[in-house]
């Protein structure tokens, strides 16, 4: 009898360790998959973790991830997505634009996607609506290539003597850069502005780019809404300084980083609001049902240390408006 309950007991004591076991793998698992690298996207990911947080996740703690970079080799993305899908993750979130996303939605229909995207997500294909995306991706977007009449009023009003400006997009993301660059034309059209499009989607051809624009003598640049210039902004504003060209953004953290002005919403936010979304899909939310955020304040920021080597004079009525002025 003894005997009975000594193996009883021992076969419990081989148990408990199994139940651990199955309990550590219980804790679910995020995929982070992001077109660039994971330097420039530390303050995203810090917006990410906090949304998350809000939602009783820590990770670590309650949940895992397992990170996916590109490193600004966009075609390496549909393989690091089927790497995520393969690994069974629970949610996976996307950075870095439309690319991404639509490399993760084509690789499962049933894993949940919560991703940012700067672009038109109903253009893209990847929603339906706003409203109710449907399938299996919702998120946040930034719907940015609507601002691009905003963003050449602000230049005019800062070079009003830059008769020809130029626009760099980024050709690996062609269904943004083709909207971004459409945008800007009519808008250019409208304020009688020759307009010049450049393309780079590297660093050898950002600095190529830039010297393309000293030779065309352009009075003003816009650089376009995109997650790899974005990881490349040191770059970018140090170029445009070295070669004294105006640069308008649509991002702070140019601005931030010694651009002359920048105009546009808050990156940071739309990652907050992604980690509170794929919170909410661990607990069993769907994301069919779970609308597309768009953004509702939007940031104007003048640099007026930039703006002195440039001779340039930020007038007043950009100063009235300015959420922030660098100085």
């Amino acid at each position: 009898m003894h005997r009975r309950r000594f193996v009883a007991l021992l076969g419990g004591a081989i148990t408990l360790p199994c139940v651990t076991a199955a309990q550590q793998r219980a804790m679910p698992v995020i995929g982070f998959l992001a077109g660039t690298s994971p330097g420039p996207n530390a303050a995203n990911l810090a917006a990410f973790r906090q949304g998350l947080s809000e939602t009783g996740y820590v990770e670590g703690q309650s949940v895992s991830f397992e990170y996916r970079w590109a490193e600004g080799h966009f075609d390496q993305l549909p393989a690091l997505a089927t790497d995520l899908v393969n690994r069974k993750v629970d949610v996976i979130v996307t950075s870095g634009g439309p690319v991404p996303a639509r490399a993760a939605k084509n690789a499962t229909t049933t894993i949940p996607i919560a991703a940012v995207v700067g672009g038109d997500p109903i253009a893209d294909g990847l929603i339906a609506s706003l409203a109710r995306p449907g399938g299996n991706l919702t998120g946040a977007t930034f719907m940015m290539t609507e601002l691009m009449p905003k963003l050449l009023e602000l230049l005019s009003e800062l070079v009003p003597r830059a008769s020809v400006i130029a626009l760099l997009v980024n050709p690996n993301d062609a269904p943004s850069a083709e909207r971004t660059m459409r945008d800007v034309q009519a808008a250019a059209r409208l304020k009688e502005r020759q307009l010049h499009i450049l393309k780079a989607g590297n660093e050898s051809e950002i600095d190529a780019a830039f010297a393309t624009l000293d030779q065309m003598h352009v009075g003003a640049l816009f650089v376009g809404a995109d997650a790899f210039f974005n990881s490349r902004r040191e770059q970018l504003v140090a170029l445009a300084a070295r070669y004294s060209i105006p640069a308008i953004y649509e991002w702070r953290e140019f601005a931030a980083a010694g651009g002359l002005m920048s105009y546009g919403p808050s990156i940071t936010a739309a990652y907050r609001q992604v980690g509170t979304y794929a919170g909410r899909i661990l607990k069993g939310a769907k994301p069919a049902d779970l609308p597309v955020q768009q953004p509702t304040t939007f940031e104007l920021v003048a640099n007026l240390n930039t703006a002195k080597p440039l001779g340039l004079t930020v007038p007043p009525s950009i100063l009235a408006r300015a959420d922030e002025v660098i100085e």
